[in-house]
């Protein structure tokens, strides 16, 4: 208990914090945070302080198509606290995107291009949006974006078929873009790039193969990333369509834990 003059109160819980029976108290005066008495400078906020986060996206260029997969974990900071995040999605026939870090900034890239698609479609002209055209699209809103200091945070991997021949591009938070055979962001591009070029460079891989050593990064990965989860999608983009599948559990064993001795 604390004397305030010669009054009994109690002491404050915390500092600034809730007091029973009354509204959060703010750091700033309340009076002074209406939107009608403070300039729009002021409520402008910047990205660059990611909150729920997720990790690798791997992606791999095979005969007919490509292939993405990428675990469901959103990070909470270090707490493994969203366990159902998905971040493979399917544009149209032709496209899948793959997407690594703030997934709130994914969310909205998303729902400005599931607009773009319902927008295409309404006009009939029987034109679709192609993947080299999504992949430009991309450098140019995530440049712009970091040009005013308020990126997206994210990587996007872009998989698709382009005029009958399998198309696989990257682009970073930056606007960075490129093109290659096997794309994987975050930890990946050190654990499963040389795992997957190491497969790639001995001839070019089927539907099943490819899938095949996209499980097995994935397993690498949730053994040596700490913000992975051993549960993950799988999406496919042949000429035929896409197909993403529902979220698989890795079977992963820890025996051989106990082995290894830190230096």
């Amino acid at each position: 208990m604390a004397f305030m003059g010669h009054t009994l109160s109690p002491a404050p819980l915390w500092h600034n914090g809730p007091t029973p029976g009354a509204f959060y108290n703010f750091p700033a005066n309340s009076s002074n945070l209406g939107p009608a008495s403070r300039p729009l400078q002021d409520f402008r906020a910047h990205s660059a302080s990611p909150i729920t986060t997720t990790t690798s996206v791997v992606a791999v260029k095979f005969d007919k198509g490509c292939v993405i997969a990428a675990d469901t974990l959103g990070s909470y900071g270090s707490l493994a606290r969203f366990r159902d995040c998905p971040r493979v999605m399917k544009v149209n026939d032709l496209i899948m995107l793959g997407s690594g870090g703030d997934y709130a900034d994914f969310q909205y890239l998303k729902d400005i291009i599931e607009q773009k698609i319902i927008d295409e479609q309404c006009l009939g002209d029987g034109l679709n949006l192609k993947p080299r055209s999504l992949h430009c699209w991309l450098t140019r809103v995530l440049y712009n974006k970091r040009s005013k200091m308020d990126p997206l945070w994210n990587n996007y991997v872009v998989a698709g078929i382009q005029d009958g021949e399998p198309f696989l591009g990257a682009v970073d938070k930056l606007g960075t873009a490129y093109e290659d055979a096997a794309i994987a962001t975050g930890l990946g591009a050190y654990m499963a790039t040389p795992l997957i070029r190491d497969v790639t460079e001995k001839g070019p891989l089927d539907e099943e193969s490819a899938k095949a050593l996209v499980r097995k990064c994935m397993e690498v990965l949730f053994y040596r990333d700490a913000r992975s989860f051993p549960r993950y999608q799988i999406g496919v983009v042949t000429a035929a369509g896409v197909k993403i599948d529902e979220p698989v559990d890795l079977k992963h064993d820890w025996s051989l834990a106990h082995m290894i001795k830190m230096k």
